[in-house]
């Protein structure tokens, strides 16, 4: 391990406020120095939140959008897309498959579909939660205070809104329909609301580079994030993005490591994106210090129209086919599957 790195690991162990300084040479490092990272990580995740695998059963419903993001494929530009929307008796028939499956946690996600009004899906969700004892993330992009709050009273838990990035350059360039003040104060909102917690950042954006990863870091460390999604950026053809170059397995790997550092009760998934690009990306995502993974319940009909990005896995396989084979996926590298719903950590955190 050269000096830098070494020095920087050893603040990130000791609990330290992350500053730009030692994330970057951890965000950058050489693949031998990786090996240690991803070592350090692993053991601060056993320690912290233990060897269990929490599974978030993933229903996508609805493939319609009203923001033009330049990354993803259900921009609203994108005239090649089938759109579809799953009806409210379909999103409840998809949370009782969950609990017959064993899932002990829901996540609905869309692209911004304002069908979903903030008086249908509380309605949704109370009526979920009548049916299904589950824990339910929703993601549904941005949304007002009220909007949150009413789905926070009818018994959501979580929230999922990604950020991406909080270089405003980078962030208009992306987002060209969106504000970056508006969207960090959503997740103020959800924070202040009650909800668990969740944000995340994309790796692998064009102009990207490992200090505005660790600013994004730092952001979130503020922010009080609880589940970080993260993932590389993989370019979609129909978008004015896909012909860039997009990120990589490995340098995604090492963000998960860092994030497990800087927020070692944090609940880190191993995304879908990693498979899609490594046939062992999720397993190599838990062993870097993730704990999350996201079996997709979304009827095999619909999936391949929730195209983000091209090449995605798992889209032909059913609920139950997914279920079994994340499973094996997690206990052929030693951990062990979730039995309980998998609530956020919060413990105090030591700052040197």
């Amino acid at each position: 391990m050269n000096k830098t790195f070494s020095e920087s690991l050893s603040i990130a162990l000791s609990g330290a406020k992350p500053q730009v300084e030692w994330l970057v040479p951890l965000l950058s490092c050489s693949d031998e120095d990786a090996v240690e990272l991803y070592k350090a990580a692993d053991e601060v995740r056993a320690a912290n939140v233990g060897s269990a695998v929490h599974f978030r059963a993933l229903l996508e419903c609805s493939s319609y959008c009203i923001k033009n993001c330049c990354y993803c494929g259900l921009r609203k530009a994108n005239s090649t897309v089938s759109r579809y929307r799953l009806s409210e008796e379909e999103m409840i028939d998809g949370a009782k498959q969950a609990v017959e499956l064993g899932y002990k946690s829901l996540v609905i996600q869309s692209g911004e579909d304002m069908w979903y009004t903030a008086d249908r899906m509380a309605h949704i969700v109370s009526s979920i939660k009548k049916v299904a004892d589950l824990a339910i993330t929703l993601s549904l992009g941005e949304r007002d205070k009220e909007t949150y709050q009413k789905w926070f009273d009818a018994g959501a838990d979580r929230y999922l809104l990604r950020i991406e990035t909080t270089d405003p350059e980078l962030f208009a360039f992306i987002h060209p329909d969106d504000d970056l003040n508006y969207r960090k104060q959503c997740l103020y909102n959800i924070r202040d609301i009650g909800y668990q917690l969740g944000t995340g950042v994309m790796q692998g954006i064009p102009g990207q580079t490992a200090t505005t990863l660790a600013n994004d870091v730092i952001w979130m460390h503020e922010l009080g994030a609880e589940m970080i999604g993260v993932g590389p950026f993989i370019p979609h053809p129909e978008t004015p993005l896909g012909k860039e170059t997009g990120g990589t397995v490995n340098d995604t790997l090492r963000l998960v490591a860092v994030l497990r550092l800087v927020f070692p009760c944090a609940h880190l998934p191993a995304t879908t994106a990693m498979g899609s690009l490594n046939p062992k990306g999720r397993e190599m995502a838990l062993q870097a210090g993730a704990n999350v993974v996201m079996p997709n319940i979304t009827p095999t009909t619909f999936r391949p129209q929730y195209e983000i990005y091209p090449g995605k896995i798992c889209l032909g396989d059913d609920a139950a086919h997914c279920r079994g084979c994340i499973t094996g996926r997690i206990t052929s590298i030693g951990r062990t599957v979730g039995t309980d719903k998998g609530h956020v950590i919060r413990r105090e955190k030591k700052e040197v």
